[in-house]
This record gives C-alpha cells, structure tokens and sequence, in this order.
C-alpha cells in the first residue's frame, strides 16, 4: 500500500512540478488524502522531485553536455552556469532561513487553496488582453539572459516557498513581466528547478535522514521514477502548448481547484488531516 502511494505521488509531482499549478501544493493536498502526509512523508515528497529534475536534464541533456563541455572558455556556457547560480540564491538564502517556520505554518490545506486562488489571479491579471498586447518581449532566448534578468527571476521564484504558489508558476510569470519572451521564460524555470530541487532534496533528506531505514529504498525508487516519466512527457507536452496558448486555462484551474479545497474544509466533506 505504501509502495503505491509512492507511486501516486511520483505521477502527481512529474505532471505538476513544472507546470504553473504548484507541485508542492498538490503533495499537501493529494498526501492528505492518501493519510501519506508526516514528517517522512514530506521529506519523501520533496526528495522525488529530483526524479522530475531528470526529465528536465534529459530533455536538455544536449545544451547541458554543451555548457559543460564548454564551461572553461565558452563565454555563453559560464554566462548560463552563472545565471543559474545567480537566479537559486535568492530562494536558497530564504529557505534556509525561514524554511522551518514556513512548513510548520503553511503547510496545511487552507493556506495552499489560498494560495492557489491568489496565484490563479495573478496569472489572469498578467495574461489579461491589454497586458499581453502592451508587454514586448526583450529577451527571446534564454541565451540572451543576463546576471539582473537572472536575479529578478530569482526573486520571483522566492515567493514560491509559500505552498501553492507554484515555483514555476512564479518563475515563469516572473520572468514574463521581467522581459522574457514566453517560451524563454519557461526554459529557465525548467533550468532553473535543476539546482533548486536537487538542493532542496538533498538538504531535506540529509537533515531528515534518521526518519528513513534501508527498506524504503523502494518508495523512494517508486516515486522517483514515477516522477521522471510524467515529469517528461508533461514538459514535452508543455513546450507544444505554449506555442499557441497562454497560460489562462491553469490560472481558471489553479482558481477551481482552491475554491473545492477551501469548500471541502470549511464544510467537513473533506478531512483534511493537515488542515
């Protein structure tokens, strides 16, 4: 039973994690309905999203041999490695520093559907008509990223660490205001999660380790994987539909979903056993 919750979470995060609907949010909730949601539980949840990360460095895995390849004397490969690390500063200082008293007071049912009604807002106020024709993009390419355009987006994704505002969700609307053209934006927040949530993984499980034994090697592989293969066929199927859609349709979702949260708590019909 236990290798099967895994499982769902590995599938929830993979088809979540990169889109702007927020993973982390959808851990909370679906965990909580699984009865999946104590202290190991969210240590495992965040561990899994290194399986998503994969499918990122897959997917790209040809630009990052490039940039690897070429870090040495390559201008635009050690621009690139240098705005990764420019844009996970912000978010990495902020976490280490109040990332305790945000789980223990955030990670619960309301403030996620809250924050997914907030964020689902913002997404219709920055794609409304007049804004879409009024913003031109300066930055077509993530390649033509500079140190500031990285650290504005790294600030953008701060704001992520409140649950259920989606990391990239705030990257990617982020950087939407902050100049990039769309499909760029995106690309760096698929980037950008890449430091970001081998980071987090590793620092929640160091920190967390004495809560796991050698036996759950398997929930962790289940969710791993589980996570990979979603993970990547959500990206590919993203890249598709920016193409020709804005990202209207997740903000009317991310709005839904909170008010069926919010509705489910305050009336019982739910027991939502972190709420």
């Amino acid at each position: 039973m236990l290798l099967l919750k895994a499982f769902v979470l590995g599938i929830v995060e993979g088809l979540t994690e990169f889109l702007p609907v927020s993973s982390t949010g959808h851990l909370i909730l679906v965990g909580d309905l699984l009865r999946f949601s104590d202290e190991k539980a969210k240590v495992f949840e965040i561990v899994i999203q290194s399986g998503a990360m994969l499918a990122i460095v897959w997917e790209y895995r040809v630009k990052f041999a490039r940039v690897l390849a070429g870090l040495a004397r390559d201008r635009a490969a050690q621009r690139f490695v240098g705005n990764l690390v420019v844009a996970f500063i912000p978010a990495a200082a902020l976490g280490l520093a109040f990332g305790k008293l945000i789980k223990a007071s955030l990670f619960h049912a309301v403030p996620v559907a809250l924050a997914f009604i907030v964020g689902g807002f913002v997404i219709l106020w920055v794609e409304r008509p007049s804004a879409r024709d009024g913003r031109r993009a300066r930055i077509e390419t993530v390649d033509e990223m500079r140190w500031p355009d990285a650290l504005k987006v790294g600030i953008a994704q701060a704001f992520a660490l409140i649950p259920g505002t989606s990391r990239s969700g705030a990257t990617i609307i982020g950087g939407m205001l902050f100049g990039l053209s769309r499909r760029a934006a995106t690309e760096f927040s698929f980037f950008l999660a890449v430091p970001t949530l081998v980071a987090a993984g590793a620092y929640d499980f160091c920190k967390n380790r004495a809560l796991f034994a050698p036996s759950d090697l398997d929930i962790f592989a289940a969710g791993s994987i589980a996570a990979f293969v979603s993970a990547f066929l959500c990206v590919r199927w993203l890249l598709r539909y920016i193409a020709t859609h804005d990202f209207t349709l997740f903000a009317w979702y991310r709005i839904a979903f909170g008010a069926v949260v919010l509705l489910t708590a305050f009336t019982n019909i739910v027991d939502w056993s972190a709420g």
